[in-house]
């Protein structure tokens, strides 16, 4: 297993270096999460429907805004070596899946600087084995509570009120605010339903599902157990500060009632989370780059793993005893290192000692890649990129497993226990604007952390359109 691990490492640093070599491209353009639409830029000549751009520019004038977008994610898997299986097991026969995500952006300006966006979504499908056995999964699309049919609900429903401190501007096409220019220096303030995602562990190169890598430990980092639903959102208040050089971000979350549980948590001074991060931007030699560093403090109704009896005899979804204390660090990089080559690395922790609640099953995380745009090869629009997450669990975590016990995400009735790596290759065509298709590759060895299973290729298909 070993051996596969070095030859897959090998082939995907090889395949950088080529890329590298071989692409000279240009500056990658910047993403948020979720892609739920593009911004208004450009003349409506331009778009791929000039009569709604037109419209969409109309509205804005007025103070309204009009957007959205639809992301379709196919994915399988061969079959792979499995002895055996349990209830948190990647099935080992050959399969496939799909997902399909649409959200149509609504919003209103309120007064100078004030805004309120309503993110109305319809989505069907599931991921693989319904997104289980794999804590770096590889669709960020996937929901956990996956369906054969359409299914409404509102992922975002916030105010936000920006206020500027400088006269100056710099470029900034949010595809979730008004206008394409903010002042250099301001205050942000939201609060409402959004995603943890929308505001912090942010990156240039790997933090979209919908445009960039699919994999969970790609998009954001692994052992941060980010608030969330198990759709991916949360309610709270977030302020930031910003120059241009230094970002300061706070937010304060509702947290989930149970483990990956779709309600989240009444007792709201009680059950929460609260996150610091600082930001520092630079420009060497032309070439932009950005840290990022995250503290995190959640308290949930999680369980201490000597809490929790393999044999079910005490609840995993809910300690009956009480809230428990996690507190997670994450440091994100990013930096552009020729025209258009972009690398990006995220360490991610956390204490280990209680069950990980929200997010996936991950205790401490490494990953990095590079990203590639496509000007120079003629391709404006198109990105490549190639990346990697190694992660692992912690002691108490292990014990569990090992004597059968079953996580949200992961447990195979046993564990012969290695890291999990997670090996991300893709390369996204525009094809017309606003419609991008993309190819991916990935390459789970360990899945769940199990050396006896595996490694699992996985290929995927993903058609993106917005507007």
């Amino acid at each position: 297993m070993r051996g596969i691990v070095v030859r897959a490492w090998r082939w995907l640093m090889r395949g950088c270096a080529a890329l590298a070599w071989v692409l000279p491209v240009a500056p990658a353009a910047a993403q948020g999460y979720g892609s739920a639409a593009v911004a208004n830029v450009g003349l409506p000549d331009d778009a791929l429907l000039p009569n709604l751009a037109a419209l969409q520019d109309r509205l804005e004038e007025q103070g309204w805004m009009l957007r959205g977008q639809a992301t379709f994610v196919w994915q399988g898997n061969g079959r792979f070596h499995s002895p055996y299986r349990g209830e948190g097991s990647l099935s080992p026969a050959a399969n496939a899946r799909n997902t399909l995500s649409t959200d149509l952006i609504l919003g209103r300006q309120l007064w100078p600087g004030a805004e309120v966006i309503l993110d109305a979504s319809v989505t069907r499908g599931f991921g693989l084995s319904n997104s289980v056995g794999v804590a770096s999964f590889p669709n960020n699309e996937a929901f956990r509570l996956g369906s054969t049919e359409p299914t409404f609900f509102v992922p975002r429903a916030f105010f936000r009120q920006t206020i500027a401190l400088s006269a100056d501007t710099v470029e900034d096409a949010d595809p979730l605010r008004f206008g394409t220019t903010r002042a250099r220096e301001r205050v942000t303030i939201t609060l409402g339903k959004f995603s943890v995602w929308d505001i912090f562990d942010d990156n240039l190169y790997a933090h979209d599902a919908r445009t960039q890598f699919l994999g969970w430990g790609l998009v954001g980092a692994g052992a941060f157990d980010f608030a969330a639903d198990a759709r991916g959102w949360t309610e709270g208040l977030a302020v930031e500060w910003e120059d241009g050089r230094w970002g300061v971000r706070l937010g304060a979350f509702r947290v989930a009632r149970q483990a990956n549980g779709l309600f989240l948590d009444p007792a709201i001074t009680r059950a929460y989370q609260v996150i610091g991060q600082l930001d520092r931007f630079w420009e060497g030699g032309g070439r932009p780059g950005a840290i990022r560093l995250l503290y995190g403090l959640s308290r949930t109704r999680q369980s201490r793993w000597g809490e929790l009896p393999p044999d079910g005899a005490a609840p995993f979804a809910i300690n009956p005893q009480g809230y428990r204390l996690k507190h997670m660090l994450a440091a994100n990089l990013e930096q552009e290192v020729a025209d258009g080559v972009g690398v990006f690395a995220r360490l991610s922790w956390n204490d280990g000692r209680t069950q990980n609640w929200m997010f996936t099953e991950m205790d401490r995380a490494v990953s990095a890649g590079l990203s590639f745009d496509g000007k120079r090869w003629d391709r404006p629009g198109d990105t490549a990129g190639l990346g990697v997450n190694i992660g692992w669990i912690s002691a108490g975590r292990r014990r569990y497993l090992e004597a059968g016990g079953i996580g949200f995400i992961t447990g195979d009735g046993r564990l012969n226990y290695g890291p999990e790596t997670a090996m991300e290759a893709y390369y996204d065509w525009r094809l017309a604007p606003g419609v991008n298709l993309s190819m991916d590759a990935q390459l789970i060895v360990n899945p769940a952390y199990n050396r006896d299973r595996g490694p699992v290729p996985i290929l995927g298909l993903r058609l993106h359109t917005a507007f």
